[in-house]
């Protein structure tokens, strides 16, 4: 059976914390992040009583119109073929869109392609799953780079790395790139960085007030900023969470000067260190494109992660729910043009 909770609800927190495909998109404290969707936590139970699943929803208004968008990023936390509660999810997500009239139920689950019990348990709920382009074609990446530390100490790690990847750890501290941990004071400086970066790499970027917000809702558990430094001076920058048993490298900047100091080598050793010390057992580089060619203009992020000797690992794709198929086709399309 499925019910709605209350976002305080210990259950739906204990268990989205500890299940092993458990992500910080799926945490409680996510939907305090994402302040312009709303929200709502559903829980299911088995015959016995104990949660079986659980799935943070969210819920966008489409502008202009008397529709909503419901979404579970990385959702739903379950076990990949458990059908029973992947059924009553799909049931109470049903529910959902009656009363917020909702146009598209979309989720982007932790599962991998290769998980054929998801795909079976997917298709018999009434989810369709799309898979994405080998780009980030995708609201979340399909393709990541995941690194195992499980009772790993970081010298293991770092003898596994690739030998310029160490290489370029050394030059880093040698050069006099420093690493410290950051507070909310240095967020300016890390979005101007950020800032700086998107013009760079062509990617648009979030306003200052979102990372100010998300510093607040998770700061100092859940999130970490990392700022590398040079002659005193920022040069570069990263976001790592927290959650269960992984940490995230979540957003990434370094200033158009000193890269040859190689800072984003040192700040990927600080959050590794970060996860070890938290006893993960997953580090997660993020996204990165399913395209492994050379001449693909993200290969160059592909190489920089593979270094790390992670495994590249591709998710499942998006699953939907089409509640109004010919407004989803005009919606469609207007994404499109715009």
């Amino acid at each position: 059976m499925f019910e709605f909770v209350d976002q305080k609800n210990p259950e739906f927190a204990a268990f989205a914390s500890t299940h092993p495909n458990g992500n910080f998109l799926q945490a409680p404290f996510w939907s305090d992040v994402k302040q312009q969707w709303g929200a709502r936590y559903i829980l299911s139970r088995n015959t016995a009583g104990q949660v079986r699943a659980t799935m943070l929803v969210l819920i966008r208004k489409v502008p202009y119109l008397p529709y909503t968008l419901l979404y579970a990023p990385r959702g739903p936390v379950c076990n990949s073929d458990d059908l029973e509660a992947l059924t009553d999810l799909v049931a109470a997500v049903k529910k959902l869109a009656k009363e917020q009239n909702a146009y598209l139920f979309k989720a982007d689950p932790s599962f991998e392609a290769t998980d054929d019990g998801f795909r079976s348990a997917a298709a018999a709920a009434g989810l369709s799953i799309r898979e994405t382009g080998k780009n980030f074609d995708g609201i979340q990446p399909r393709f990541v780079f995941r690194l195992n530390i499980e009772n790993k100490s970081y010298e293991q790690l770092f003898e596994a790395f690739h030998s310029k990847t160490r290489y370029n750890i050394r030059l880093a501290a040698r050069k006099g790139v420093t690493v410290r941990q950051g507070t909310k004071d240095d967020l300016p400086a890390f979005h101007q960085i950020m800032k700086v970066t998107g013009a760079r790499d062509h990617f648009g970027i979030r306003p200052l007030s979102y990372f100010e917000r998300m510093y607040d809702v998770m700061a100092d558990e859940q999130l970490h900023l990392y700022m590398a430094e040079l002659d005193g001076q920022p040069i570069a920058g990263t976001i790592a969470i927290y959650y269960g048993d992984k940490v995230w490298y979540l957003y990434g900047a370094s200033s158009n000067e000193h890269r040859n100091a190689m800072p984003n080598y040192l700040l990927q050793q600080a959050m590794i260190q970060w996860a070890i010390e938290k006893k993960c057992r997953i580090y997660d580089f993020r996204g990165v494109s399913g395209d492994l060619s050379p001449e693909n203009p993200l290969y160059g992020l592909y190489r920089f992660k593979k270094g790390f000797s992670g495994d590249l690992v591709e998710f499942i794709g998006e699953c939907e729910i089409v509640f109004k198929p010919l407004v989803k086709k005009a919606i469609d399309l207007a994404q499109k043009i715009l």
